[in-house]
């Protein structure tokens, strides 16, 4: 392994120490997930979950962090930040037209939030609303809001991560935290 290497892999890795040491939503369990093999030569991914009181999912979601030394033109940069996130929502929620300029909203207040800089932003929300006809028109509408978006980190990667379990928690339906409240431990949990 080369000098050029190895300063590459150290870069990458302080990268995911900051991931892994971000300070998250209380709500929000995360996991660490098999990463893209062929988008960047250095990736990482983890999953999160937000459980309401009762144990449910109330929203789940991805982030994912890419690292191509050479750059990528496309990037405008050598990181790139991914991300997923997706809950069910009531049925006359997704009926509203402005719902997916609130929902690209929640991401750009939570990365606002944290100083969480970048360039490069894309992304998309999507609702979908399903309907029972036939001998499934007993069953009642369901609906969901999905959000996917990428963008280029400027500066620490650890602010994008909280950025992102904010975006879990505002897509779940939960309330901000106060400004100034700092979350105490976050959970970590490793599911087999």
């Amino acid at each position: 392994m080369g000098a050029s290497s190895e300063r590459e892999g150290a870069l990458f890795g302080n990268a995911v120490e900051q991931i892994i040491t971000a300070v998250l939503r209380p709500e929000v369990t995360i996991d660490e997930i098999p990463a893209p093999q062929r988008i960047a030569p250095f990736a990482h991914a983890m999953s999160g979950d937000v459980l309401t009181a009762d144990g449910n999912e109330s929203a789940t979601g991805r982030f994912i962090l890419l690292h191509e030394p050479a750059g990528n033109d496309a990037w405008d940069g050598t990181f790139r930040c991914v991300t997923f996130a997706r809950a069910d929502i009531e049925p006359e929620m997704a009926a509203d037209p402005a719902l997916p300029k609130v929902g690209w909203t929640w991401l750009t207040d939570a990365l606002h939030s944290h100083d969480a800089r970048y360039h490069a932003f894309s992304g998309s929300v999507t609702v979908v609303t399903t309907e029972g006809f036939g001998e499934m028109a007993d069953k009642d509408a369901d609906a969901q809001l999905e959000l996917r978006a990428s963008w280029t980190p400027d500066g620490p990667i650890g602010a994008h991560v909280t950025a992102w379990s904010d975006l879990l928690c505002a897509v779940a339906g939960l309330p901000p935290l106060s400004p100034g409240v700092i979350p105490l431990q976050p959970r970590r949990a490793r599911r087999g």
